[in-house]
């Protein structure tokens, strides 16, 4: 190549204190870029006919020098969380990718440019800053500062609008959204396979609401695993459509015009965020254009000498926040709403059978010697691996599998507050639970505010609007073979 030299960056690895770091070989429950994890890049150059020496500057910036003195200086390959997505070297993990627009860096830099533009007059060029609130880093943070849930969020809301931030909700009505489209979603699949079967609405319906576990999907299995896949979107991206569609419409904004922000518990919902699937293609914006851990906010009150108690209560926005929470997970949401659509029956409790290890549980519905339904929860990549190879070899016997790729799911994410006393983080994970378990309940189908939104705002539950807005795609990413990923 006498016109051009690649030159290969490898994604710089974080060093991280919140999560293992495992290779793809010993195949545990966090997995970082491998060293496949590449990007070719061009870059114009002089022609030379010897070998071009490259030399590495103090800065750290690289000169290739020339023949007869001189040097070029070459220029910085930067990686974007598109080219990760895009890249089949690596598998999940999004802590470990070095990432600006997810940064809170970034967040603060749009708060501080919304503060200049007040000050200068300028309040047609500010953007509408919107906080999303998801449960689980809540309630972690909650446990990490002794609070009850209300407060936490109450505090968090005023920590937010103190930094800049106009409209501050908990994620409960995208929650609802996600559970009542899955549910559907789970019963046509169910109706088609028991009419002859529909390669596209195929039978188990796996859980989307897990990015690491969607990533993994797409760039290891493919389409083998992608039609198993609910097309349902997770909450955090539903709630990204009603911010950006919905409540910017109602303001008289243009989604462009909004800044959307989401606290969550996982460092993989960056990735999901980024995906070039929920861009507007129109406004050239993203449903979420920015998303906050919980071990990143509470690095961030320390960095400023702040502790979330000494932040001032105010209330989140209505009409959408109320903090309630679904009464189960959403495989025994589906599981109860598909026996009584699907076959007239009624329970309110289910019993779970737990098989190699206790993130992998099964629950049954019987009549007359006959099963009828049968579901799991495979949480944690190993047993994600048992699952997927059972569905290879076409020895599934599961209808619905709720996976994650964090053991114990999301309240045990990736990003969220590791023990600050010494405990376990099973004894934490315990403590979450019973914060958890002690919400105001309240089943999504009853959530009127969801109701109202299926008509005013998506003109009725089965319209094209309702699909294209709670429903999105996977695609298989292609296995790119090179030199230096080649493993000898």
């Amino acid at each position: 190549m006498n016109n051009e030299i690649r030159h290969f960056a490898r994604v710089g690895i974080m060093a991280s204190r919140f999560s293992g770091v495992l290779q793809l070989t010993d195949l545990d429950d966090f997995i970082t870029p491998s060293q496949e994890c590449i990007k070719p890049v061009k870059v114009e150059k002089v022609q030379t006919g010897t070998g071009a020496k490259i030399k590495i500057q103090d800065d750290g910036s690289y000169v290739q020098l020339r023949e007869g003195g001189g040097m070029q200086k070459l220029k910085k390959v930067e990686i974007s969380l598109s080219d990760c997505l895009a890249c089949s070297g690596c598998i999940t993990s999004a802590e470990s990718v070095l990432i600006t627009q997810q940064s809170q860096e970034e967040m603060l830099r749009v708060f501080q440019e919304k503060k200049q533009l007040q000050q200068d007059g300028k309040l047609d060029a500010t953007k509408l800053i919107v906080v999303s609130l998801s449960i689980q880093p809540i309630l972690s943070l909650a446990e990490r500062y002794n609070l009850s849930p209300d407060e936490a969020a109450q505090k968090l809301s005023g920590y937010f609008r103190m930094l800049g931030a106009d409209i501050v909700l908990d994620m409960t009505v995208a929650d609802d959204f996600a559970i009542i489209e899955n549910q559907r979603e789970f019963v046509e699949r169910f109706r088609a396979s028991e009419e002859g079967g529909d390669k596209n609405k195929s039978l188990p319906m796996l859980a989307s609401s897990c990015p690491g576990w969607v990533c993994y999907a797409e760039k290891t299995h493919g389409n083998l695993v992608l039609p198993y896949i609910a097309t349902t979107k997770s909450p955090q991206q539903i709630m990204g459509s009603l911010v950006k569609d919905h409540l910017a419409s109602k303001m008289g904004r243009t989604p462009d015009s909004v800044y959307h922000v989401t606290l969550m518990p996982c460092y993989d919902k960056k990735l999901e965020a980024s995906r070039e699937d929920f861009i507007n293609q129109q406004f050239q914006t993203r449903d979420v254009d920015c998303v906050i851990t919980a071990i990143e906010l509470e690095q961030l009150l320390q960095s400023e000498g702040k502790s979330l108690e000494s932040m001032d209560c105010v209330p989140l926005d209505f009409p959408w926040s109320k903090m309630d929470a679904t009464p189960q997970s959403l495989n025994d949401l589906i599981f109860l709403h598909a026996a009584h659509e699907l076959f007239g029956i009624t329970q309110s409790e289910l019993q779970y059978k737990s098989l190699r290890n206790p993130d992998f549980r099964e629950v049954t519905l019987e009549k007359d010697g006959k099963v009828l339904l049968k579901f799991a929860i495979a949480n944690g990549f190993r047993n994600i691996q048992n699952l997927v190879q059972k569905m290879k070899r076409g020895k599934s016997v599961y209808h619905y599998v709720e996976v994650m790729a964090c053991p114990s799911g999301c309240l045990n994410g990736g990003a969220q507050v590791r023990p600050q006393d010494g405990s376990s983080p099973r004894e934490l994970m315990g403590k979450l639970e019973a914060m958890y378990s002690n919400l105001h309940k309240q089943v999504p189908e009853e959530n009127q505010i969801v109701q109202q939104l299926y008509d005013s705002w998506l003109g009725g539950a089965y319209s094209d609007k309702s699909s294209s807005l709670l429903h999105t795609k996977y695609h298989a990413v292609e296995k790119i073979t090179t030199a230096l990923n080649i493993k000898w």
